[in-house]
């Protein structure tokens, strides 16, 4: 089985050209995500027909479950496309169907070379059901909300005051006085992701506003661990500093692979752009 490794702001992924989607990938995702015994990633992106649309794309977590949104893992896909001329070559646009709609990309060259690679992630949701986060009246933890920002949680003996946002998968965001680097998010990363208010478990960030044009972060991604960065993250903290008037329309977010720009109106559709780089090319024993 051949496959490309590819990377957007050291967040990883294995990518495989494929039609058949009866196969065993979240075994495969496993196997070949390990860092020690396979190639090492972020996650498993497969690269489909699509009968809609230009392409489609899956995402498979290195634990085997699916992702239902990646920006990076997005641009990197448009990325390997370009690279291989399977898209019109006058095409500056394309469409990509994933399963929680279709995203609009813009790839933008200067003397003709691939620069940056802008995605469409969709429009923000903030309603308890579509994130999905059960909160309700009762005792602990669960209380009585009105909205999905400003929620405390307290995990391990710390108290965080959570913003909750969907990016078709599920976000909380913490913004954090002090350098992001100091907080414990190995501790806390897995109590917030698998918490009991969480049915479909939870990406969690950590961010720090430095100014109106820009914020450091560190992400705990469901189903994969720390990362060196995560697009849809990126818009969700994006979106959490725009609602409290943080920052500006257009903002970038620092995390420890680079940076990732996100640009949101306040209405409508949230707006990526970063690097998408590939790293290597290989065959995989197709036994395994």
């Amino acid at each position: 089985m051949k496959f490309t490794k590819m990377q957007g702001a050291g967040n990883d992924f294995v990518l495989v050209e494929t039609s058949d989607m009866q196969r065993d990938w979240s075994r495969l995702a496993v196997a070949m995500c390990d860092r020690h015994f396979g190639i090492g990633a972020d996650g498993l992106l497969l690269l489909l027909p699509s009968e809609s649309v230009d392409f489609r794309m899956r995402i498979i977590n290195p634990d085997g479950s699916e992702a239902e949104a990646c920006g990076n893992g997005l641009r990197c896909l448009v990325k390997y496309i370009i690279d291989r001329g399977m898209a019109n070559s006058r095409a500056e646009e394309m469409s990509v169907e994933t399963i929680v709609g279709i995203r609009e990309v813009k790839a933008h060259r200067v003397k003709g070379r691939l620069t940056e690679i802008q995605v469409s992630m969709g429009v923000p949701e903030f309603k308890a059901e579509d994130i999905p986060v059960m909160i309700g009246s009762g005792s602990g933890n669960i209380v009585d909300v009105k909205s999905m920002a400003g929620y405390s949680l307290t995990v391990d003996g710390k108290e965080l005051l959570l913003h909750f946002v969907s990016m078709g998968n599920p976000h909380a965001v913490c913004f954090w006085q002090q350098p992001v680097s100091d907080f414990p998010l190995s501790r806390l990363g897995p109590e917030v992701e698998t918490h009991k208010i969480f049915p479909n478990a939870m990406n969690f960030e950590v961010a720090r506003v430095i100014n109106r044009q820009q914020i450091e972060a560190r992400v705990w991604e469901r189903g994969v661990g720390e990362t060196l960065a995560c697009g849809s993250g990126a818009c969700a903290i994006a979106i959490a500093a725009r609602l409290y008037d943080y920052t500006d329309s257009k903002v970038d977010i620092k995390l420890p692979g680079g940076i990732l720009s996100v640009e949101w109106d306040g209405v409508g559709e949230v707006l990526l752009s970063g690097p998408a780089e590939t790293v290597f090319s290989g065959e995989w024993p197709d036994e395994v």
